[in-house]
């Protein structure tokens, strides 16, 4: 019998929550300690990595962007598996369209993530593994999806708050 992914569970665990409560990511204003750290609670049961040991950055482009997420100490070998198996994942179900992760972090509601579930294969996603964790970069020429990703970029980067730079 097939053990089901814990990260998923938790994941779907979560978003129901937000939506039984109605937190969909307007419950708390972006760039608020309280926000911030209801996104770290919720991003710990869908994220393997410590995020006090990590750093997300998102970086935007004419094409789309860069996503790093690195330890804090490349030594630290814990961590880096740690984030290189969960881009791997994430990754993958990205180019399906399959945004749960960030929904359940972020809220339903999240600025970019409705186009970015209906990218319908027009958004390449790419995974490279780093010395001290790993990149995803996303790749469109259609320029409303460009936008979406830069939206969804910066609502990481104000969520994250300590976590994440661009």
């Amino acid at each position: 019998m097939k053990r089901p992914d814990i990260h998923r569970i938790l994941a779907l665990a979560a978003t129901t929550t937000l939506l039984l409560t109605g937190c969909t990511g307007g419950g708390t204003p972006a760039d608020t300690p309280g926000r911030q750290a209801e996104v770290a609670s919720r991003g710990a049961s869908v994220m393997p990595f410590d995020l006090e040991r990590t750093t997300h950055r998102f970086a935007k482009n004419d094409t789309g962007g860069v996503q790093t997420v690195v330890a804090d100490d490349p030594r630290d070998a814990t961590q880096v598996s740690l984030i290189r198996d969960h881009l791997t994942a994430e990754v993958e179900r990205f180019r399906g369209g399959d945004f749960t992760d960030p929904a359940a972090i972020h809220g339903t509601e999240m600025p970019g993530l409705r186009e970015l579930r209906a990218h319908g294969g027009r958004v390449a996603i790419d995974y490279t593994p780093t010395t001290d964790g790993g990149r995803v970069t996303y790749t469109t020429t259609d320029t409303g999806l460009r936008e979406a990703l830069h939206h969804w970029f910066d609502a990481q980067v104000s969520d994250h708050g300590a976590h994440a730079t661009n």
